[in-house]
């Protein structure tokens, strides 16, 4: 009989990690890590196009927040290799509402590296969409929709998408067939003016 599937290891974010989070590189130095494993500095600086001086120092930086760690299965020889320490972090509301400036700007600043990734993969995306194999034709979604909502309604709809995607992530298989998979959600109150002019 098959194990059940673990938790994933999420990491709730609070100002101090913030603060480590915080930086263009730290945040593609952990996701590199995320998607492609544990990792020297010199290999995540080949892999980005970094020095490995810097690669070290925001490495160190990150293990100092916790948001990576010494991975003790490879740390044998005279190169460190990390992991990371968790395999997501959530922002929640006392966090992204913050009311001391610092840690919104902070917020901010996340939020807008975040949505400059999403836009990346998106863009690599449709660079490859015709190169995608037939059998995947038909299962990507690239779509918007405009609705009038209450605050009420827009939460009960996020954790109704998220509840769905959340069962999806649990019947992640293995094989030839199965690829890594990308979900992007954006919803958001607009402002009818934005477009008014």
């Amino acid at each position: 009989m098959p194990e059940p599937k673990k938790e994933p290891r999420i990491r709730d974010l609070d100002p101090r990690s913030l603060r480590g989070l915080a930086h263009p590189l730290r945040m593609q130095l952990l996701d590199a890590l995320r998607r492609f494993g544990p990792a020297t500095a010199s290999q995540l600086a080949d892999r980005l196009g970094e020095s490995s001086g810097a690669t070290s120092y925001h490495l160190r930086q990150l293990a100092a927040h916790g948001f990576v760690e010494d991975d003790p299965e490879r740390n044998k020889g005279r190169e460190r290799w990390w992991r990371a320490a968790h395999e997501g972090t959530r922002s929640g509301p006392d966090l992204l509402y913050n009311p001391d400036p610092v840690v919104r700007g902070q917020v901010n600043s996340l939020m807008h590296m975040v949505a400059e990734h999403h836009t990346r993969e998106l863009s690599t995306f449709m660079g490859r969409f015709h190169d995608v194999p037939e059998a995947w034709h038909g299962a990507s979604n690239i779509s918007d929709w405009q609705m009038r909502l209450t605050p009420e309604l827009a939460r009960e709809m996020n954790e109704k998408l998220t509840e769905i995607i959340e069962a999806y992530k649990a019947l992640a298989v293995e094989g030839p067939d199965a690829s890594p998979y990308r979900v992007h959600l954006h919803a958001f109150p607009r402002d009818d003016e934005e477009n008014s002019t």
